[in-house]
């Protein structure tokens, strides 16, 4: 969420980010918090000038009864008493203009990195860098579904019986493989110096909306019925939750967090062959990374963020590509954001399998968190989120690449500790 004072002194720059944003839908809502803040502001020093008023009034009516001056203690009292009626009116008219600003203010999109490049979708989005050689093997590579069946490793039918589509069953070698990923990837960032976190795996609403935006939220977000509760669809939100409301020493900075957490999306609008299987589904697990900074420093722990996963892909010998996400990709609160693509050697193609974002400062102006500055003033952080892995995807792209014409896995080097020492898996089918 921008500033509001900075909305009312760069109208312009907020309007062109827009349109850079490809959303010129929003144009007018510019120009209209603009005026419902000015006739907030109004109200505002209307009603302070009431209640200074109102006070002056009060405290005479008690030296004017002291004096015998009846009628005009009497007089006083009346008009103490009209202006407690503009009053009230003054703050029923504050709080609905606060709303309208409010609603308004949570819809205009973040200002966007001067870096990031101007494209409508994710089809325009920019190729960075590759990691590794992407290899097509001679022998054909069957979809990851029928080469975890081989291993009697996952079960679509008997999911669908118990939850519906976009649910699985991992089984065997292949649910051991999951929960090493899990696990390698967990040391993986404590050995660069994060902490280790399990969070809330559900979140109020004030949280919810302090972290995304409200088009994020519809499409992906589960409500408890009845409760103020939201499944959480991915660590980041109740991670960067935990400093709601917060004033944090700046000596304490930056907080570096991984967190493992199940994730929850409704995926609204999946379809096609690649939504089969487990690559969009409406329950995962994932390994997460999350950084609150100073803002100086909000732009060099966005690389290393992203390096953490390329890092992470390259020591299991699958190659990568980093694609900048253009303008019209970005969600709303995002300044700026790089994915990890990892190579499927079955469809000739890079596949998303993790995203890093950079959210300036709106998710803290969001949910109130602050930092107290050497100098005693507070200021808002930067927040930062990017995944470690997420296994479902992660294992497609693992499987892919070190499957073997025999139909035999390999177990890379950094995987065997978390497999039992195992160096290959053998089908069963």
């Amino acid at each position: 969420m921008l500033d509001l004072r900075f909305v009312r002194e760069n109208p312009e720059i907020v309007k062109q980010n827009i349109r850079n944003k490809f959303q010129d839908q929003k144009l007018p809502l510019v120009d209209e918090v603009i005026a419902l803040d000015e006739e907030n502001r109004r109200v505002k020093k209307e009603a302070d000038d009431l209640r200074a008023n109102r006070n002056k009034v009060s405290k005479s009516i008690g030296m004017l009864m002291g004096q015998k001056k009846f009628d005009e203690a009497e007089a006083a009292k009346k008009l103490v008493n009209e202006q407690a009626e503009k009053l009230a009116e003054c703050e029923r008219r504050e709080e609905e203009l606060n709303e309208k600003i409010k609603k308004i203010m949570m819809t205009l999109p973040n200002i966007i990195d001067p870096s990031v490049p101007i494209g409508k979708n994710d089809s325009e989005n920019v190729e960075v860098q590759r990691y590794g050689e992407p290899v097509v093997p001679d022998f054909e590579i069957p979809y990851h579904t029928d080469i975890m069946e081989r291993f009697c490793g996952i079960d679509l039918d008997s999911a669908r019986r118990v939850a519906g589509n976009g649910f699985y069953y991992l089984m065997g070698d292949i649910a051991r493989l999951h929960s090493s990923v899990i696990s390698y990837a967990r040391d993986f960032m404590i050995n660069r110096g994060f902490t280790y976190c399990i969070p809330p795996f559900m979140i109020r609403s004030d949280v919810v909306t302090g972290v995304m935006s409200f088009a994020e939220m519809d499409a992906m977000m589960y409500k408890i019925e009845g409760e103020d509760l939201y499944l959480i669809g991915t660590s980041e939100h109740s991670m960067i939750g935990k400093f709601i409301d917060q004033i944090l020493p700046e000596n304490e900075l930056p907080y570096t967090l991984t967190s493992y957490s199940p994730c929850f999306r409704k995926e609204k609008g999946a379809h096609g062959i690649e939504e089969r299987g487990v690559y969009r589904i409406h329950q995962f697990e994932k390994q997460e990374m999350i950084v609150v900074c100073k803002p100086e420093d909000s732009k060099a722990w966005f690389d290393k963020l992203w390096q953490n996963t390329v890092d992470l892909f390259r020591s299991m010998d699958i190659p990568v590509r980093t694609l900048e996400c253009c303008s019209g990709d970005l969600a709303d609160l995002k300044v700026k954001s790089v994915d990890v693509e990892a190579w499927s050697p079955r469809q000739k193609k890079y596949f998303e399998v993790g995203s890093c974002s950079n959210l300036g400062d709106a998710q803290a102006r969001r949910l109130r968190i602050r930092v107290k500055g050497e100098d005693g003033k507070n200021y808002l952080p930067h927040t930062l989120n990017n995944t470690v892995v997420a296994p479902p995807r992660m294992l497609i792209a693992f499987l892919e690449n070190n499957l073997c014409e025999d139909g035999t896995v390999k177990i890379p080097e950094v995987l065997r500790p978390y497999m039992g020492g195992q160096s290959v898996l053998v089908p069963k089918k």
